[in-house]
């Protein structure tokens, strides 16, 4: 197989899972990432690597060699993201205006590139359809102008693309340094360490969590299924659980009864979220791995680290 991909944020959680599966799949892979938010040992052996900012010219000819790219690469921490809205702008906004500039330039086939279930945040609707975007939050507005600019690109320049929008996505390599990991990888680490991990709020809220593995089946098929083509789609697993449900399963699997610590809620999350995937399972994707199997392997996964 000769096709070429190129992923941006190949560094990172969900970049470096799916970098992995496509040289599984005998594909050419080149990668893409500044490392302010990916780990340089993530990228997995056979990817050939180039460190830029997506926000650069000089991303140009490298997207130029691919015949699809995955755009992933982003600031992506909700509440940094509050904090500093101008930088997020500036990596999410303008960041994706320049690599569909450069697949303009570089005559690639088409852009998968990255939105996010927090397009719903003002939503209530559950599940929630892809037609009800309301963003409330700094991350949620950038990854709508996002959209935006991928529409234009597709009016204006012919530019073909794929959104997806991905729900809670869990797995091994999911970003445990940010200044607020997510809670998966919180509460293994927390616990495996003895420590007492923070759940933020009553515990209560919902999210829907789908396994990486089954992420990567629909990328895959973004890449050779043109009804994907010009459209969004949901990726989750149309299933919910609570944070507190969350942290008793890995407890269990643990053999921990170390008891959660609750703090004040964090700015800007969302009460529930539940992903209607009806479009994707209309295409037959569906997700496969349940949740103890997902948070197996993401234990497995963590007791390799050197935390």
């Amino acid at each position: 197989m000769n096709t070429t991909i190129c992923i941006t944020g190949v560094a990172g959680f969900i970049g470096s899972n799916l970098a992995d599966r496509l040289l599984r799949e005998g594909y050419r892979v080149i990668g893409i990432d500044n490392l302010s938010y990916g780990v340089r040992e993530q990228i997995p052996d056979g990817v050939e690597f180039h460190q830029l900012d997506i926000r650069g010219e000089d991303i140009h000819p490298v997207v130029a060699e691919a015949s699809h790219v995955f755009h992933l690469a982003a600031k992506n921490c909700i509440s940094d993201c509050q904090i500093d809205p101008v930088e997020t702008a500036d990596i999410n906004v303008r960041g994706t205006a320049n690599v569909f500039e450069a697949a303009k330039r570089g005559g690639v086939e088409k852009v998968i590139y990255a939105e996010s279930s927090a397009l719903y945040e003002g939503s209530a609707i559950f599940p929630t359809p892809e037609d009800d975007a309301r963003p409330e939050s700094f991350y949620a507005l950038s990854k709508y102008a996002s959209m935006l600019f991928a529409e234009g690109y597709a009016r204006y320049h012919g530019v073909r693309s794929t959104a997806l929008r991905y729900f809670n996505v869990y797995g091994p390599r999911q970003d445990y340094r940010r200044s607020i990991p997510p809670v998966f990888s919180a509460f293994i680490i927390g616990l495996l360490r003895g420590e007492q991990p923070v759940i933020y709020g009553s515990g209560e809220k919902r999210r829907d969590f789908v396994y990486v593995d089954d992420v990567n089946d629909f990328h895959l098929q973004c890449i050779h299924d043109d009804r994907t083509t010009g459209s969004v789609f949901n990726l989750g697993s149309g299933t919910n659980h609570s944070i507190n449900e969350i942290y008793a399963i890995i407890a269990r699997l643990l053999g921990s009864t170390q008891e959660p610590l609750h703090r004040d809620n964090l700015p800007g999350e969302a009460e529930r979220t539940l992903a209607d995937i009806g479009r994707a399972s209309a295409l037959g994707w569906t997700p496969k791995t349940s949740l103890e199997q997902g948070l197996a392997a993401s234990i497995d996964y963590i007791k390799t680290l050197d935390l």
